[in-house]
């Protein structure tokens, strides 16, 4: 049974990152998804420098360490989120939040090519069931749509945002992104992923529109604040307690969310289609998340033989 101080830092990553597909799509209502993502970082970025600082974590970085925030910067908090933010403008919430569960699929294909590391039949078997499910979901997001190319344009920007948080999950996994602490990476990677957005949107949708309702700032404060910095320390203590793979499975939590807040708040209706397709993606979501997490425990144990 899992103590409290891993189930509560569990289900609240999982609980929150499953609101913020919601709120997203409130924010992107009211100003034009570019400048949304560049507001969200203008304020999450000091948060997370302060909450480096407190924890005592080294803020001056090398050469090849800031080029690496760089890296990731562009693609984790520019790439993505920009990625992210227009899909909501064509697709549900909670459809683009099952899309992004399937991460596990491109992060395990970019560590194969770029790193060498293996996969379990299981994990593939496993993926296979739930990228079937997700296929239920867009199909029945298809069906339900005036338009269907709109559809498509929002499930092209998803893929985007996806291939763009995985790129930044193997690159920072290099041995130079071993040598940062975590929390220092990130504020680096942050800001210059913020500078990027400025730039981006300042020359594709012109001046920045500064929306003067309350409602907009505490939707933005709360994906800034506690989607982004008070989730990242949870969740990164959360894999040193009880591993990544484990922590994974949160993505579980983070579709059920994200999925109810849809329904209630989304009008997303559903049918024999998509409840098909829900049971197939956390199915299949189990199956490779197991299937990770016994392929570590054997690297572990491997490892302590050699040692």
């Amino acid at each position: 049974m899992l103590s409290p101080r891993v189930l509560f830092p569990f289900l609240v990553t999982g609980t929150i990152w499953g609101s913020t597909w919601f709120v997203i799509a409130g924010q992107i209502a009211d100003v034009p998804a570019a400048w949304g993502v560049f507001f969200r970082f203008m304020l999450a970025t000091p948060a997370l420098f302060v909450v480096a600082m407190l924890m005592g974590n080294r803020l001056r970085l090398n050469r090849a360490e800031h080029l690496l925030a760089l890296g990731v910067g562009i693609a984790q908090f520019s790439g993505n989120f920009l990625f992210v933010y227009h899909a909501e403008q064509h697709i549900t919430s909670g459809i683009v939040a099952v899309m992004f569960a399937l991460l596990m699929v491109p992060n395990a294909l970019f560590a194969r090519v770029f790193i060498g590391e293996r996969v379990q039949g299981g994990f593939i078997a496993g993926s296979m069931v739930a990228i079937a499910g997700v296929a239920l979901l867009l199909a029945h997001e298809w069906n339900a749509a005036p338009l269907g190319g709109s559809v498509a344009l929002g499930i092209v920007l998803a893929v985007g945002g996806m291939l763009s948080a995985s790129i930044a999950n193997v690159v920072q996994a290099n041995p130079t992104g071993r040598g940062v602490p975590m929390v220092s990476l990130l504020s680096w990677a942050m800001l210059y992923g913020t500078v990027f957005d400025f730039g981006f949107a300042l020359v594709t949708q012109g001046p920045p529109q500064v929306p003067v309702t309350w409602q907009f700032w505490a939707g933005t404060a709360y994906l800034a604040i506690i989607g982004s910095v008070v989730t990242f320390p949870l969740h990164y203590n959360l894999v040193r307690e009880i591993g990544a793979g484990k922590t994974a499975y949160n993505g579980i939590v983070t579709v059920c969310v994200a999925m109810l807040l849809s329904t209630l708040f989304e009008g997303f209706a559903w049918d024999a289609l998509s409840g098909a397709g829900m049971a197939l993606a956390l199915t299949g979501m189990g199956l490779a998340l197991r299937a990770r997490r016994v392929k570590a425990v054997q690297v572990q144990q491997s490892g302590a033989l050699r040692r």
